[in-house]
């Protein structure tokens, strides 16, 4: 699958770089890994303090969290999150994802949180599947499945998402855009649960 920039996508898997940490070719990739992987370490270490994860847990860099626009893209998408939160229909479907959830349904799922548009509430309901599932693998000690799911996340974001990100000016475009923040999460939340739904019904 070609990406509008001429190159073919099969996989969005990073090359591998000297202590493991990923690298990536470009900018809003890379970015969106580090993005990623501090919301998940926001989430667990809320949810679950004595846990005390960090980057490299996740197979990033020691201080690539340091950076003050990464932290306020977090920030940002944490404030999206806790309206999710909230959500009971939304956390007990998500509480139904199993820990060893398949790719081609993860896949599913995503299209269709994104499905009829995009907005930064439905980014936030992709990365809170992520952080269940990646708290699930901590958590049950399945370490293998962490960046296979930050693949599939990455893979989400190059296939449907990157020319979004490109017109919002990257992932920055959080910060200037937070103001309806409240109404996006409920739509975001709403369409989840609708996601969730289809995915029992075709099972």
């Amino acid at each position: 699958m070609a990406d509008g920039r001429g190159e073919e996508i099969n996989e969005a898997e990073p090359r591998g770089a000297a202590g493991g940490e990923d690298v990536f070719d470009d900018p809003i990739l890379e970015q969106g890994a580090v993005v990623l992987r501090g919301y998940v370490i926001e989430r667990i270490n809320t949810a679950d303090p004595s846990r005390h994860v960090c980057s490299e847990d996740l197979g990033g860099r020691p201080d690539e969290q340091q950076d003050p626009q990464i932290k306020e893209v977090v920030e940002q998408l944490l404030k999206i999150a806790e309206e999710l939160n909230r959500n009971a229909e939304f956390q007990r479907l998500i509480n139904q994802v199993q820990t060893n959830c398949v790719k081609d349904v993860f896949m599913s799922v995503a299209r269709n949180i994104f499905a009829d548009g995009i907005n930064w509430g439905r980014v936030v309901a992709l990365f809170h599947l992520a952080y269940r599932l990646i708290h699930r693998a901590l958590t049950t000690n399945h370490l293998e499945n962490i960046r296979m799911v930050i693949g599939w996340v990455l893979q989400v974001i190059r296939d449907q998402l990157y020319s979004w990100l490109v017109q919002q000016g990257g992932w920055a475009g959080v910060i200037n855009s937070i103001s309806r923040w409240r109404t996006i999460a409920i739509a975001a939340s709403v369409l989840l649960v609708v996601a969730f739904v289809y995915y029992r019904k075709t099972r």
